[in-house]
């Protein structure tokens, strides 16, 4: 993979971290508010690396309570899956990917910002 040399690379660690707290963090990153030099309208050069994603702390009753809806568009499409059920068929990852995908601004960057995500269950 080339990286251009002004591309920053963010790598955090997600052991003991609560889902919600660290996805801001991520979400702020990826958009660049970090960087005195912040323009809305354009992709920063910034890559964020997750390791150790199926280390995430999640309160005891978020697995059975919180929920994730989809509207395929046809009568009778509404789909809701738990986040247990989304962490066993996906792992942990995918759950913090949807909740960074939730914190971006829905405009057509989110797509290019979120390409710059990896994240990796374990190291």
């Amino acid at each position: 993979m080339s990286i251009d040399s002004e591309t920053k690379i963010f790598t955090i660690d997600a052991s003991g971290e609560r889902l919600g707290r660290l996805a801001s963090r991520i979400a702020m990153i990826l958009r660049g508010k970090n960087n005195p030099g912040f323009a809305p309208n354009k992709s920063p050069l910034v890559k964020v690396h997750i390791i150790n994603a199926s280390k995430l702390k999640v309160a005891p009753e978020k697995p059975r309570e919180k929920t994730y809806t989809r509207y395929s568009g046809y009568p009778g499409g509404l789909k809701k899956e738990s986040l247990g059920h989304l962490v066993a068929r996906k792992g942990y990852a995918e759950a913090l990917r949807h909740a960074v995908h939730g914190m971006l601004p829905r405009n057509t960057l989110r797509k290019r910002i979120l390409k710059n995500l990896i994240i990796k269950e374990k190291e």
